[in-house]
């Protein structure tokens, strides 16, 4: 059995050396960003059937991927349809950027931005005003449903047209299993697969300000109803430690969804994605990134 593990860990990583020459780059921003030409190789062992099976994960689906040459380092489940929560939030940032609204122009929160689904709560009381930019790094920071919703609901058409381009943007990068059905993800109905997630996290990593809000550690703000400023976290708490080094991130919880975390990352000096959902358990999604990223750099320690 060991022969034979060894036999096709050969086998991928010839065809990996053969990924690398021929998968292009899908974002021109990625590519701008990516690693140098001098990044370490990646090493053929996490292809190993052998080395595969040790990385024990809690989420129900998973993906890694080498993001310079395109190559799954790990799937479990990948095209398992399955409701995506907040992570909705990052297709409603891209819709609305490429809307070329006024990210200056002032928003205020009114009651058709409430939770009527799930009654969750919000600090954003009814007749608060901030930025159409503020809205955005909230709702991609802290996942805060009202602002995701006033952005929605101030899109050129109003909710439903966002709700509408979000299905067309979907439809434009070839994921072929998602579907929104409104812009916070608070919606059961919204829905996708980890592999085609990771074609959402490539895209939306293309954007200078999603890259920006969504791996913001914290924000301070200022609102009229509050005497003294509301404090806003990460909803990843990974984003605050300093053995990461993460380009793009988006958490996500739902009843029926259960934990979701999907991440742009730098690991041993290469970009990866990765994808994690339906993890049960508060930190299981963050335990499952940081069981990956573990798995990765023993790789190349085992490597050399």
């Amino acid at each position: 059995m060991r022969v034979l593990d060894k036999l096709i860990g050969l086998m991928l990583a010839g065809m990996l050396s053969l990924a690398s020459a021929t998968i292009p780059t899908v974002c021109a921003e990625t590519t701008a960003s990516a690693a140098p030409r001098t990044s370490p190789a990646l090493p053929s062992k996490l292809l190993e059937p052998s080395y595969q099976r040790r990385l024990q994960l809690k989420s129900v689906s998973a993906l890694v991927i080498d993001e310079l040459t395109g190559t799954p380092l790990y799937t479990s489940h990948a095209n398992k349809t399955a409701p995506i929560a907040s992570l909705t939030k990052l297709m409603t940032a891209m819709v609305v950027l490429d809307a070329k609204q006024s990210l200056a122009e002032k928003i205020t929160i009114s009651r058709a931005d409430f939770d009527r689904l799930r009654g969750t709560h919000s600090r954003l009381r009814e007749g608060v005003t901030l930025s159409r930019e503020q809205m955005l790094k909230l709702a991609l920071m802290s996942s805060e449903n009202r602002a995701a919703a006033s952005l929605a609901r101030t899109y050129p058409g109003g909710k439903a047209a966002c709700i509408a381009a979000m299905n067309r943007k979907a439809k434009a990068l070839g994921l072929r299993h998602t579907r929104f059905a409104d812009g916070t993800g608070l919606d059961g109905d919204n829905v996708s697969t980890a592999d085609d997630l990771a074609k959402l996290v490539r895209a939306a990593h293309g954007y200078k300000l999603i890259k920006k809000f969504s791996t913001t550690a914290s924000q301070s703000l200022r609102v009229a109803h509050s005497s003294a400023p509301l404090e806003y976290k990460n909803t990843n708490i990974l984003v605050r430690k300093s053995v990461w080094d993460i380009g793009l991130s988006k958490t996500g919880y739902l009843s029926e969804a259960g934990r979701c975390l999907v991440m742009q990352a730098r690991i041993t000096g290469r970009p990866m994605i990765i994808v994690l959902l339906n993890a049960q358990g508060k930190y299981s999604g963050v335990g499952d990134a940081n069981r990956i990223r573990k798995w990765i750099e023993d790789a190349g320690r085992k490597q050399g």
